[in-house]
């Protein structure tokens, strides 16, 4: 055992007296392959097959890793429901790409060999710390375990074979066998390589490249396309371990990360080590109560906010694709591949709670990114092989005002702002394009808002993708809510005149909104809106003429920051709840086939709400603003049983690495961050009885939910930190050093309670 694993094992014994040792917190049953009686850890709890087959488009990967490491794998497959694996993975390069580098082994005529071959599989078992397969048409056994920047294989061919073979294969890259072991690269892109070194605990008694689906044994090198290398040992060798280190630095330093991390050929001890890591990360949150269908639910979803961003630092450096440089860390780890998009909604502020130093040293990672890039903007979708720009906005300044916010002062706030700043200003708002400002940039300054095309209109402004299009109500309020943010950092730098500035820019939604029909509604360069629109269904692919993979009625509550101001837009908050109902209740209209032939994005469908879209999470918790906190409570708990299960279908659309899975972790736990930057947290319904969330100074924050059920699910009365609390919210302040919120929960609604004080709001335009 490693000194790193020994670290691990000691503050494992610790944790274990605190955590599991307290065994009526864990120690209800899973109803899928838990012993009956047995007491669980919280990694007992989630389960990596959840959503592993999608309603409509990307389903969940049933990912092995540790969290936030660079070391990722899932198996080789196009689907779940396949029987075949392309491989045995090495590592994944970006969140849901294809595995860079491939491990075939193999025992047979070595003429059937090729540089990557299907392989029929059974008895596959998955945890977040461990992969076991069988190889049923080889009779091998695969049994395997990650550390941060490393792995371990233990293969067990089971047959007689005169030679048995590990075939690697790097798909357009390097390879070189010499003596135990291989090691090469692979382009990730252009310019990123990612590199393998691998050594088996055995040598093998000969090695050769693939070529032409033949093994050439006078050659131990290969490069191109699917450059293969094999190495073929003598059949009585019936098991072969095999470890590997990667790197984005070099071959050199993947070796120093293997040693560093792996010093044995025993898959039992790293896996032990990381099912220790994975309970202290989980542990961090502790629930009692529930479903044991609940805590799986609560648990993996949790895991799968712990995938994201990745620590691309070894050894103190650090690769930044950014500028295609190796950098020294400073002490910092440089993390990487963050769909902010997704995560600033919820995924970051969770981070917060659990882990505020790594939320810390991602924030330093992106102003780093900023000045790597030589623009100094913000990104918007880091990841590996730099900054992508998918999506829209600018959603970076929101993770940035909510961690300062909430406390977090260890990253130079000047620096963000500048970045942000620069971010919205100079760099287009074009969605998907990292071209500077142009003419739409312009208009929006001076208009406030994003010109539509009419119907069957040519685009005519450069950058703007005929897939993408304009999409120009999501990007008119999404800007609107980034310069909210902006406004934030700037009133906290003591910049009056632009935080005022930002302030009334954050009010351009108000540009788009129509006040005869009460949606947002595009509006064309000469002021006019776009006639005769369904905001059910207009707006091309994915509503994105108007919108972005969401129709009108999704994007008629983009106002994160102002619901008190959307709210009296809609006609106050009687007006506000009914749109909110009509919204839940109003039918698609059409066949499926026909409505998701549409909008395929826009799946789990209560009536034109989508539970699949990021858009959607904090819709529900509105309610809280217009006097009816109890229809937060109800459609909260509905949702959850209705859209998050303990199956492969139970995730309803696309989990972008924790962006929807942090919905479920807040919901579950009773509380969710509406406005991203506002330290504020709505209160829900709890699912779990009690909750104990240990915040990063070692204080408790505690919610008990007296007699909270399936049945239980209104609060009928409230106590924060011992005092009568009669708000549908709390502040982050009131957290932050420990504290309770008592609720006491009930089967039947108390209308009353929490109705005449809603959440804050931005304030008003100055």
């Amino acid at each position: 055992m490693n000194h790193r694993i020994q670290q691990i094992s000691n503050k494992w014994k610790t944790y274990s007296c605190a955590v599991i040792g307290t065994a009526m917190l864990f120690s209800c049953t899973l109803d899928q392959n838990i012993p009956s009686g047995s007491t669980q850890a919280p990694v007992d709890f989630v389960n990596p097959y959840m959503g592993n087959i999608s309603h409509l488009l990307v389903p969940t990967y049933p990912t092995v890793h540790l969290p936030n490491s660079m070391l990722r794998v899932y198996p080789e497959r196009g689907d779940f429901t396949g029987d075949r694996l392309n491989g045995l993975p090495i590592v994944v390069t970006n969140h849901r790409e294809r595995s860079a580098f491939n491990l075939t082994p193999f025992q047979g005529d070595e003429k059937e060999i090729k540089a990557t071959m299907p392989l029929s599989y059974d008895r596959e078992k998955i945890k977040p710390y461990r992969y076991k397969v069988y190889l049923d048409d080889l009779n091998t056994a695969v049994d395997f375990a990650p550390s941060h920047q490393s792995a371990i294989y233990n293969i067990s061919f089971e047959k007689d074979a005169p030679m048995r073979y590990l075939i690697f294969n790097s798909r357009n890259g390097e390879l070189k066998a010499e003596n135990n072991s291989v090691s090469g690269f692979q382009f990730v892109d252009g310019k990123t390589k990612i590199y393998l070194y691998a050594e088996t605990d055995i040598t093998p008694n000969k090695a050769g490249t693939i070529t032409n689906n033949a093994i050439d044994y006078k050659n131990n090198s290969a490069k191109g396309e699917n450059a293969a290398i094999a190495l073929a040992f003598s059949g009585e060798k019936k098991e072969i371990a095999l470890r590997y280190g990667i790197s984005y630095i070099s071959i050199e330093q993947a070796k120093k990360n293997l040693n560093r991390e792996i010093n044995s050929f025993d898959v039992e001890t790293i896996a032990e080590s990381g099912r220790e890591i994975w309970n202290d990360a989980l542990g961090k949150i502790q629930v009692e109560g529930g479903t044991s269908n609940d805590k799986t639910v609560f648990y993996t979803s949790l895991y799968r906010c712990l995938e994201r961003p990745i620590n691309l630092s070894e050894d103190g450096h650090y690769y930044s694709a950014f500028d295609g440089q190796i950098h020294e860390d400073n002490g910092s780890p440089f993390y990487t591949d963050d769909w902010l998009w997704d995560t600033y909604r919820a995924t970051h502020p969770l981070r917060i709670l659990l882990d505020s130093q790594k939320e810390t040293e991602i924030i330093r990672s992106f102003l780093l990114m900023a000045e790597q890039m030589g623009t100094g903007w913000m990104p918007t979708f880091p990841e590996t092989t730099g900054d992508t720009r998918r999506m829209n906005s600018n959603h970076g300044v929101a993770t940035v005002i909510d961690a300062y916010k909430k406390g977090l002062t260890g990253f130079d706030l000047e620096k963000a702002y500048i970045a942000c700043k620069k971010g919205i200003e100079e760099k287009t708002l074009i969605p998907w394009s990292a071209a500077p400002a142009g003419w739409l940039d312009e208009f929006y300054k001076e208009h406030g808002y994003i010109p539509a095309l009419h119907p069957g209109e040519k685009e005519t402004v450069p950058n703007v993708s005929v897939w993408e299009k304009r999409q120009p109500i999501a990007v008119t309020l999404g800007t609107s809510y980034d310069q909210w943010c902006l406004s934030q950092i700037a009133l906290a730098l003591d910049k009056k005149d632009e935080a005022q500035y930002y302030l009334r820019c954050s009010y351009n939604y108000r540009n788009v909104f129509n006040p005869e029909t009460r949606f947002f509604h595009p509006k064309d360069k000469d002021g006019q809106f776009i006639p005769n629109v369904d905001y059910r269904y207009d707006g091309g692919l994915g509503a994105r003429d108007y919108y972005d993979e969401n129709n009108g009625y999704v994007y008629r509550w983009d106002v994160q920051h102002n619901i008190a101001d959307l709210i009296t837009l809609i006609g106050g908050n009687d007006a506000f709840c009914s749109a909110l109902d009509d919204m839940f209740n109003t039918p698609l209209g059409m066949s499926k086939w026909q409505f998701y032939s549409t909008l395929p994005d826009h799946t789990g469908n209560v009536g034109m709400y989508s539970m699949a879209n990021e858009p959607s999470l904090h819709i529900p918790y509105l309610y809280n603003y217009a006097g009816k906190p109890w229809l937060t409570q109800k459609r909260i708990r509905t949702l959850l049983n209705q859209w998050f299960r303990n199956d492969v279908m139970g995730v309803p659309g696309d989990e972008d690495g924790g962006g929807m899975s942090a919905f479920v972790v807040f919901s579950q736990m009773g509380f969710y961050p509406v406005t991203p930057g506002m330290p504020s947290y709505n209160i829900g319904s709890p699912v779990f009885e009690n909750v104990k969330l240990q915040l990063p100074n070692g204080k408790i924050f505690e919610i008990r939910a007296n007699n909270a059920s399936a049945e239980n699910k209104y609060i009928q009365s409230a106590k924060l930190n011992g005092k009568a609390w009669d708000q549908p919210w709390f502040s982050h302040e009131a957290i932050a050093n420990g504290g309770i919120l008592e609720l006491e929960m009930g089967a039947v609604a108390n209308k009353a309670w929490g109705a005449a004080t809603p959440p804050p709001s931005a304030e008003p335009m100055p």
